[in-house]
């Protein structure tokens, strides 16, 4: 058997040619490339802040570099779906809410917008218009965070509180809206909740002047950052063809160069109506996304601005009898509508819609929001699934990650967004 011996003389009493011999030994320890490697495997979170005690990923890795990724579910094991079998329709709005819960009006908005399709039901202008101001105000929230944490992750502290300021007066709105910061739970199949308050226009101005406060001070800051700059150019490319190919649509999408916006190329709720840009990136890397979320921060300022300009006067709801709900108004002083609220609530008569299947989709801050509905003629749907945008953008990671660097992973993570409440299954 091989002996090994260690050199045990006093560092001091060696002379300089065994000193430089020993250097010269620890230079032919360097690794050739024939030599043998094994990779070792990493569980990336839910622990790790980046995952936000949610998003597990199991790294593949050769030295630093990620040669593999197997990303996980998430921990929430929720449900949604299922749950939304055994609720009436109007109850499965307060389900929409846990989805996305960085904007949960757009899941509120995206879900009733899909059961007035398989109704037939066609919202008044005044609902029309404050659905469109709501989820442009839910886009700022959710981009803000987005931008915040993907620079927080990487060291960028700063920008996340610029960021987070800007929010809480968006959700100082939402709050003297719906009454609720997050659950927000606001839109009712066939219009919403109750009307908006009476500053609600001047609550809104204001938060979009903040928000592009905001976004001016976190673009001075690292739009043009080399640190900002040499983390995120050329990290996590997504091609074109591979964004089509593998599904991904809003900002992801856009940011590799494909132009497509629902709001644009499927409109709904009027956007047609409205001047706006659809911002495009080129390169399709960590910056191009950074890049596209802050262009659509300004584009939906333009949106609000115009929602609230001319808000049409009249009811939030729509006149569908056995369908929609009577005003909360109306409860309180009539007793016709107090037995109607009571019934479609309570008893089981409503809303019902007619047997068959639906699918409608919104633009929401991640991509594409898509509910398909199965109605059986009964007050439950018979089947809901819901194609959500983390879900499928979720699902590239691991191309995206490959033959970056273990650093990149939470650069590549926080361009996604990924929601771990948009995972659930």
């Amino acid at each position: 058997m091989e002996t090994r011996t260690v050199n045990t003389t006093p560092i001091d009493k060696l002379a300089e040619a065994d000193l430089e011999e020993i250097r010269n030994e620890r230079v032919t320890f360097e690794r050739t490339p024939d030599m043998p490697t094994e990779h070792m495997i990493l569980n990336f979170g839910p622990q790790h802040p980046a995952t936000h005690g949610t998003l597990h990923m199991v790294l593949e890795l050769d030295g630093e570099k990620v040669a593999g990724a197997t990303p996980h579910l998430g921990y929430l094991h929720t449900g949604f779906e299922k749950l939304g079998e055994y609720r009436s329709y109007n109850q499965f709005v307060t389900l929409t809410d846990r989805m996305n819960y960085l904007s949960p009006l757009c899941n509120n908005i995206g879900y009733t917008h899909a059961v007035e399709k398989l109704m037939g039901i066609e919202i008044t202008p005044r609902c029309r218009n404050i659905r469109v101001a709501l989820a442009e105000l839910s886009r700022l929230a959710d981009h803000l965070l987005c931008v915040g944490t993907a620079a927080l992750d990487i060291g960028a502290f700063t920008a996340f509180l610029y960021g987070f300021r800007a929010r809480e007066v968006l959700y100082d709105l939402f709050e003297a809206v719906c009454g609720t910061r997050l659950t927000t739970s606001y839109t009712r199949v066939g219009g919403l909740l109750r009307d908006v308050p009476e500053n609600f226009a001047e609550m809104a101005r204001e938060s979009v002047e903040e928000t592009l406060r905001a976004t001016a001070e976190i673009d001075r800051l690292l739009t043009h950052n080399r640190i900002w700059r040499d983390r995120t150019e050329s990290v996590g490319v997504l091609s074109s063809e591979d964004a089509v190919a593998w599904g991904a649509t809003g900002p992801v999408l856009r940011a590799s160069g494909v132009e497509w916006d629902i709001r644009k190329n499927e409109p709904y709720l009027g956007y047609e109506a409205y001047d706006f840009d659809i911002p495009i990136g080129r390169n399709g890397d960590v910056y191009d996304r950074y890049l596209v979320r802050m262009e659509e921060i300004r584009q939906s300022a333009k949106i609000i601005r115009q929602a609230i300009e001319d808000l049409p006067s009249g009811s939030v709801n729509a006149e569908e009898e056995h369908a929609v709900l009577p005003e909360k108004s109306e409860v309180y002083e009539s007793m016709e509508s107090l037995i109607y609220h009571f019934k479609m609530t309570m008893e089981g008569h409503g809303p019902t819609p007619p047997v068959g299947e639906v699918y409608a989709a919104t633009e929401a801050p991640n991509g594409e929001l898509g509910f398909f509905i199965v109605s059986d003629g009964s007050r439950e749907p018979y089947r809901i699934r819901v194609r959500p945008p983390s879900f499928v953008n979720f699902s590239m990671f691991p191309m995206l990650i490959r033959g970056h660097m273990l650093s990149d992973v939470v650069a590549v993570l926080g361009s996604l967004n990924v929601i771990a409440g948009e995972l659930d299954r």
